[in-house]
């Protein structure tokens, strides 16, 4: 989440010392006009301080500068020609001050007025993603954990990826998974499957019972005709692990999502599912057997997971994020110094920006990390 905190008070002092600049025009134009030749006029040069006001101030600071430049330019009226008051000239370079400094503060006043409507709408946003996806806890049991999310749509801060973690008596039961769609709609999905999720992860039930039960929840609701319009045509791709506390190798069922990478000493493999399942929500379509895979993961290891945001970001050239290539020989034994590792090379990657909303969480079994490559089952 931004931090709100700790840097809001330096803007305003900037703000406050750019006043200067204008402030310097306007003094400068105006000395320079009343000594120049009579045939030549600087005074309409005075609304550039004005013009330039809003770059750093708000509608007051506007005002303020507006009001300086129509007084200086009166003044400059009064000095070049005292035998009368203002000359024609003048009182129209008075007018246009006038009526460009009212439009900018005007103009300062609806930009703040936005600005206030964006930042609430920012708050409701991060409040909403505390509560349907708050970050993992930094320890769970054993394990230490670092979690992501990176959404497409900057404002917004939520979307579809989902991810959430729950400790039962006898491990970490984890899903990450990622919705069709995009939007308020796939939001909304995602926050039925982490419900469902995590009601259940902690019942007495296998790995292949829970994931039986989180597909039953979403073709209930995503299947529905009323609501969708055509069978079928929502649902969820997803890998649910379950990591036991005392070691042993990791439980794991892939519905059509990404497979985890286990990390051992900077050198990664992917552990694909040979018996994957749908996605979540084609179970009455489908009818499948949840078959329940696992793999190693020892002391000193990391463990990936991700969702194809990731892995289908892109450069500009088209090139989609090489994520198995880029993380080979990263050392960091840290999840969240990983993560942040991770996550700074994507965006530099793409640009700054992604095209799809991304979730990542990172698994670490604390201890002494052997010595030889992952093994291959």
């Amino acid at each position: 989440m931004p931090r709100r905190l700790g840097g809001s008070s330096r803007p305003v002092r900037e703000g406050r010392a750019l006043v200067a600049i204008p402030i310097a025009w306007i003094v400068a134009v105006s000395v320079i006009d009343v000594l120049a030749p009579p045939d030549i006029h600087l005074g309409p040069l005075l609304v550039a301080a004005p013009a330039i006001a809003p770059s750093f101030g708000g509608p007051r600071t506007v005002g303020l500068v507006a009001a300086l430049a129509v007084a200086a330019q009166t003044l400059i009226g009064i000095l070049r020609e005292p035998d009368e008051l203002l000359s024609a000239n003048h009182e129209a370079q008075i007018i246009a001050l006038l009526l460009v400094g009212a439009g900018l503060v005007i103009f300062c006043i609806v930009r703040e007025r936005r600005a206030r409507e964006l930042r609430q709408v920012r708050y409701v946003a991060e409040a909403a993603q505390r509560v349907v996806l708050p970050p993992l806890p930094s320890r769970i049991g054993p394990l230490r954990v670092a979690s992501l999310y990176l959404a497409t749509e900057a404002e917004a801060q939520i979307g579809g990826d989902l991810y959430a973690a729950a400790h039962t008596i006898s491990g970490t039961r984890l899903i990450i998974g990622d919705v069709r769609g995009k939007g308020m709609t796939a939001a909304s999905d995602a926050a039925l499957l982490l419900g469902a999720f995590r009601v259940a992860a902690h019942r007495q039930s296998t790995l292949g019972e829970l994931v039986a039960h989180l597909d039953r929840s979403m073709c209930w609701d995503l299947m529905e005709p009323v609501e969708t319009g055509s069978y079928g045509e929502a649902f969820i791709t997803a890998t649910v692990l379950d990591v036991p506390d005392r070691g042993g190798p990791v439980q794991m069922v892939s519905c059509g999502h990404p497979p985890p990478i286990a990390l051992r000493n900077g050198r990664p493999m992917a552990r694909g599912a040979l018996r994957p399942a749908p996605p979540l929500g084609l179970g009455e379509l489908a009818h499948p057997r949840y078959h329940v895979e696992s793999f190693p993961f020892d002391p000193g290891d990391l463990l990936l997971l991700h969702t194809d945001g990731v892995t289908e970001a892109h450069d500009s050239a088209g090139a989609f994020y090489p994520l198995t290539e880029r993380i080979t020989g990263w050392t960091e034994r840290d999840p969240d110094a990983f993560l942040d590792h991770l996550r700074r090379d994507l965006l530099q990657y793409v640009g700054g920006h992604l095209d799809d909303d991304a979730a990542v969480i990172v698994l670490e079994r604390p201890g002494a990390a052997g010595g030889g490559p992952i093994p291959r089952e």
